[in-house]
């Protein structure tokens, strides 16, 4: 029967086990102190966990703990890394949503210049947009809709849920030039009016 290990070697396995990166001894002291043997606690903990399906390395002068190796295959993490969308690819994503269906030449009028080729790719990869038919005038163009992956990574319940321009201009999200330009518009109006008076 093994004795119960002491409370030193116990903060120290504590101390590498929520450790995010491995440590050196001198960072390790730093979270337990200078109460104890810290390199036989260090070989008494490897010894402890040899054999087990984690384990107690040293590698270039740093502790940490790993996966056994025989078991790293069924460990192995797939991380999502949330992959950041161009400008270009916002815009196309918003003309598809407000605009739904809609064909590559209808979102380069609206948007005034021309659709990269990977852009409608990106978006049907994220699983937000997706073909939705074919337009049914000359060429037949394919037209583009929004999915319910789209509905659900923005937690809309519709299309009826996105915002409006009186809910985008209230969040301060309507571009600074446009609404300098809307502002002139207004104000000529007003002008013009007081002229013929």
């Amino acid at each position: 029967m093994n004795p119960e290990p002491d409370d030193y070697l116990r903060a120290v396995e504590a101390a590498l086990f929520v450790a995010e990166t491995p440590l050196t001894p001198a960072e390790i002291r730093l979270h337990v102190g200078e109460g104890g043997n810290l390199d036989a606690a260090l070989r008494t903990i490897a010894a402890d966990y040899a054999g087990r399906g984690v384990n107690l390395v040293e590698r270039g002068g740093r502790w940490h703990f790993q996966t056994a190796p025989d078991l790293a295959h069924i460990l192995r993490r797939e991380k999502d890394e949330p992959r950041k969308l161009s400008r270009a690819a916002m815009e196309t994503l918003a003309i598809i949503a407000y605009h739904e269906p809609v064909s590559r030449a209808e979102i380069e009028a609206i948007r005034g210049v021309q659709v990269a080729k990977g852009t409608l790719d990106v978006l049907m990869e994220a699983g937000w947009v997706r073909p939705a038919g074919r337009r049914e005038v000359p060429g037949r163009p394919l037209i583009y809709a929004t999915t319910v992956e789209f509905l659900t990574h923005f937690g809309l319940s519709s299309r009826r849920d996105l915002p409006g321009i009186e809910d985008l201009r209230a969040a301060g999200l309507l571009d600074p030039v446009d609404l300098a330009l809307e502002g002139l518009a207004g104000q000529s109006v007003v002008e013009n009016d007081e002229e013929e008076a």
